[in-house]
């Protein structure tokens, strides 16, 4: 009995299920278990090739996370692929400009602080002169006591300013730094310092004070050393700008609603879907519609609000301006329900069509073997088999995306199970049918080992 169930049995029990799991999971990677098969065409530099998944493709699954995607090659291989989603991209843009400067000068024997600022503007807005309001008479002596430079051309948060000066003046420089829009409330911005050393043939120069990042029209250079205030040759301002490019979007084609009650309006979609954004055909003018869309998870469930908004298609100018569109949540859903307030006139006759959007979708896979291949869908029995992008191609990083070659997919084609397809499914049953037979006769002599060594205890 202890040979019987020795652990050398029960390991190659074990190892044999195994090796039967993987069998059965080798035969059901079949290129004609899947129902909808989609040519594609490739171009640019290979091995790897990215394709947009069209919304027709996402409709044709029999999951909506597109867990039964495969690729094949000529010889029915299945490729290593990764599926990416699109996202929102941030740029951000630094630019120098050269701006205008302007001496501002007061009595020597003035008090300290700023000098007054006199202003004069062409109908352009260009700063003419800048003189000391302060200084009536022109037999006192003027010192320099800082500079005003112009921002008012630059909309966009302040960085970085940039000095040139005379040679004349060498040595630290420190000012204080002061932000107007209208020249006359000024606010603290912080200190700045510029030093020019030079030394035999050596030359150390600080031309950069960095700045707040901050919009201002105007700003004051006030020199805490007037009397070695330097002439400026040039001044220049650095600005960043941020832009937001929103993440592409894939549509669907106009889909068929199906009228309920007066007012009412439902879609079931194949499969579920993050959905994002709702399009609805307004095809009659002067058409305003308040509208409320609901959903549910299958017919026993009750409506859940999902989102509302105003829809439109109003005469101005005489131009249609419309609004057709609805922000959704991007949460999983199939049943839609749309419910329009009849105090708007609702939608005409008949049920409208709609469009449905979301993220878009980019499948990027590795071509293995011999062209043509092949994009599959629509497998009940598939499960997940994509790998992170980065572990499918190796030192990856966004840039490289853009870079890979292009894969365009053909029309789509419904294939029918062929006879020798579902044989090889009948025979993909037996051996599952067989690995639960040796599942079961493993637990059996486990069983069985215990109630011997049970026995064996007894007095």
């Amino acid at each position: 009995m202890s040979a019987l169930f020795s652990p050398a049995t029960l390991r190659r029990v074990v190892l044999g299920a195994v090796v039967t799991l993987a069998a059965t999971a080798v035969i059901a990677e079949q290129r004609s278990d899947y129902s909808t098969q989609v040519p594609l065409t490739v171009s640019g530099e290979g091995p790897w090739y990215r394709l947009e998944v069209p919304m027709a493709l996402r409709l044709a699954a029999r999951f909506g996370d597109m867990r039964d995607l495969r690729v094949f090659n000529a010889e029915g291989e299945a490729q290593a692929y990764a599926l990416t989603v699109g996202s929102a991209e941030q740029s951000e843009t630094n630019t120098a400009t050269a701006v205008k400067w302007f001496p501002l000068y007061s009595a020597v024997d003035a008090p300290a602080g700023a000098p007054s600022v006199r202003v004069q503007r062409t109908t352009a807005g260009t700063i003419v002169e800048v003189g000391p309001e302060a200084v009536t008479t022109t037999d006192k002596q003027q010192v320099l006591r800082g500079w005003l430079l112009d921002a008012s051309a630059i909309d966009a948060p302040l960085n970085k300013l940039s000095l040139d000066w005379t040679s004349e003046q060498d040595g630290f420089q420190r000012f204080t730094i002061e932000a107007s829009d209208d020249l006359q409330t000024w606010s603290r911005w912080d200190d700045g310092q510029i030093a020019r050393l030079a030394f035999a043939d050596e030359r150390i120069e600080q031309r950069d004070t960095t700045l707040p990042g901050q919009r201002a029209r105007y700003l004051r250079l006030l020199w805490l050393a007037p009397q070695k205030a330097p002439v400026l040759i040039s001044a220049e301002l650095s600005s960043t700008t941020h832009s937001s490019v929103p993440a592409p979007m894939s549509w669907s084609d106009s889909l068929p609603t199906t009228v309920g009650k007066e007012g009412e309006y439902t879609l079931d979609l194949p499969v579920p879907l993050p959905l994002e954004l709702l399009r609805v055909d307004l095809a009659q003018a002067n058409t305003l519609a308040p509208v409320n869309v609901s959903t549910r998870r299958d017919s026993k469930d009750s409506w859940q609000p999902l989102a509302r908004g105003l829809l439109y298609r109003l005469p101005e100018n005489g131009k249609d301006v419309i609004h057709d569109e609805l922000q959704l949540p991007g949460q999983w859903v199939q049943h839609l329900r749309l419910q329009v307030d009849p105090r708007g006139g609702g939608l005409g006759k008949g049920a409208p069509t709609v469009r449905v959007g979301l993220r878009a979708t980019q499948l990027v896979f590795l071509a293995r073997g011999t062209p043509p291949y092949v994009l599959a869908l629509g497998n009940a029995n598939g499960k997940a088999n994509s790998l992170p992008l980065a572990t499918l191609i190796p030192g990856y990083d966004e840039t490289r995306l853009a870079k890979l070659g292009v894969a365009k997919a053909g029309e789509l084609v419904s294939v029918a199970p062929a006879p020798e397809a579902a044989s090889s499914a009948a025979s993909v049953d037996w051996q599952r049918y067989g690995l639960w037979a040796v599942l079961l006769v493993g637990v059996a002599l486990l069983v069985g080992m215990a109630l011997s060594l049970l026995r064996a205890q007894k007095p």
